[in-house]
């Protein structure tokens, strides 16, 4: 077996599909999954991996030190690429404890595991990476100076340094300075922060990259996509906070497991970069895309569910605009999006209305309860 790789959070929605790539692709590495399975996480998600030699499954908890190190040791870890934390701003909002226990402190508990057990090695730090994956949210808010977006064509040439965008003039660099707005945001800047502390401090190798929103199939039906394509299916509201307004860039999620794997394999330690997929809506264009897509496969007429449509009251913080600049990963290590967005959202929503048994799974808990039965409430 070549290289040990722990990802965290990976019976999650982005850690899944990074799991499965790696699995797949890179069968002389043992890739060890260690997941809490809070509400968030589901073995579902790996079904068709989980009888691979090179998989293994470890329910842990990352704020358990001694258990991280113990891992770390038993299967001899080269890498971590740590995705495991709590990720939805309405969650923080509502439980703040909870964000800083998961994102902050286990968040350095993996790399306290990471140090000590390196540091005891002939090697040292010889061959090993601690990848941190973290949100654009961190960067704070960009401004709309365009609020009703402006025609095509705009795009981006990487090469040149060319961008542009339809609802403003500003993006977020690798070199953009820190601004969070929610308690979520609060917790993944702190533990972007505690990694690159570790690296100038004790001389970890780290690489720290920060995503635009990701969408696709196997995500938590709690995030706008799925949970609207939920239901439309069922006939029931579809709430828009204000007035939909909020412009987000949108990433497939295979696209950031990609970009993960190339980082992974050719980025430079201690360095940042940044993964977006060059593609902003405004939320209420892209409702009415999914609107119109799952209308369409559902067979309804054009528009029938549009009035659906409920606008309620924002949230508090509600960061305006998000917008990604990866022409650095672009240029140095020639990754780009693979999917249009229309592409993407096409199999999103199908793939979604074609695994209403994962779905229904979820929204009942019957998942959790399942695993509850095998692993207990340890």
């Amino acid at each position: 077996m070549g290289r040990s790789i722990i990802v965290t959070g990976g019976a999650g929605f982005i850690g899944s599909h990074v799991v499965r790539l790696f699995v797949n692709k890179y069968p002389e590495y043992r890739i060890i999954n260690v997941d809490k399975l809070t509400y968030a996480g589901n073995l579902a998600n790996l079904k068709d991996i989980e009888d691979k030699e090179n998989y293994i499954f470890a329910k842990a908890d990352i704020c358990d030190y001694d258990a991280m190190l113990e891992l770390m040791r038993r299967y001899k870890v080269d890498v971590i690429i740590h995705l495991a934390a709590e990720s939805h701003v309405d969650r923080s909002i509502k439980d703040p404890f909870t964000f800083a226990r998961t994102n902050v402190m286990g968040t350095l508990s993996m790399l306290q595991a990471a140090k000590v057990y390196w540091e005891s090695l002939p090697e040292r730090y010889d061959g090993k990476l601690f990848y941190h994956i973290s949100t654009d949210e961190v960067y704070g808010a960009l401004e709309l100076t365009h609020p009703n977006g402006i025609k095509p064509p705009f795009k981006t040439i990487a090469s040149s340094g060319e961008h542009h965008s339809a609802y403003g003039e500003d993006f977020f660099l690798e070199t953009t300075k820190y601004n969070p707005h929610s308690p979520y945001s609060a917790s993944e800047a702190s533990s972007d922060h505690f990694v690159r502390a570790f690296h100038d401090t004790y001389g970890l190798p780290t690489i720290v990259t920060n995503c635009s929103n990701n969408y696709g199939p196997y995500q938590f039906p709690e995030k706008l996509i799925p949970l609207f394509i939920n239901n439309i299916r069922h006939r029931k509201p579809l709430p828009v906070y204000g007035k939909g307004e909020n412009v987000r860039d949108w990433l497939y999620v295979e696209d950031h497991a990609r970009a993960i794997d190339l980082i992974f394999h050719k980025g430079k330690i201690s360095d940042t970069y940044n993964i977006g997929g060059f593609n902003e809506w405004k939320n209420i264009d892209l409702i009415k895309v999914m609107i119109k897509t799952a209308d369409r496969l559902l067979g309804n007429p054009e528009g029938a569910s549009l009035s659906l449509i409920t606008y309620v009251t924002d949230r508090a913080g509600h960061d305006m605009r998000y917008a990604i600049d990866s022409s650095k990963l672009q240029r140095e290590l020639g990754w780009e999006p693979s999917l249009q967005f229309e592409e993407g959202i096409e199999k999103t929503v199908r793939w979604y209305l074609e695994n209403q048994e994962w779905i229904d799974n979820i929204t009942s808990g019957s998942y959790q309860r399942y695993y509850e039965d095998m692993y207990g409430n340890r």
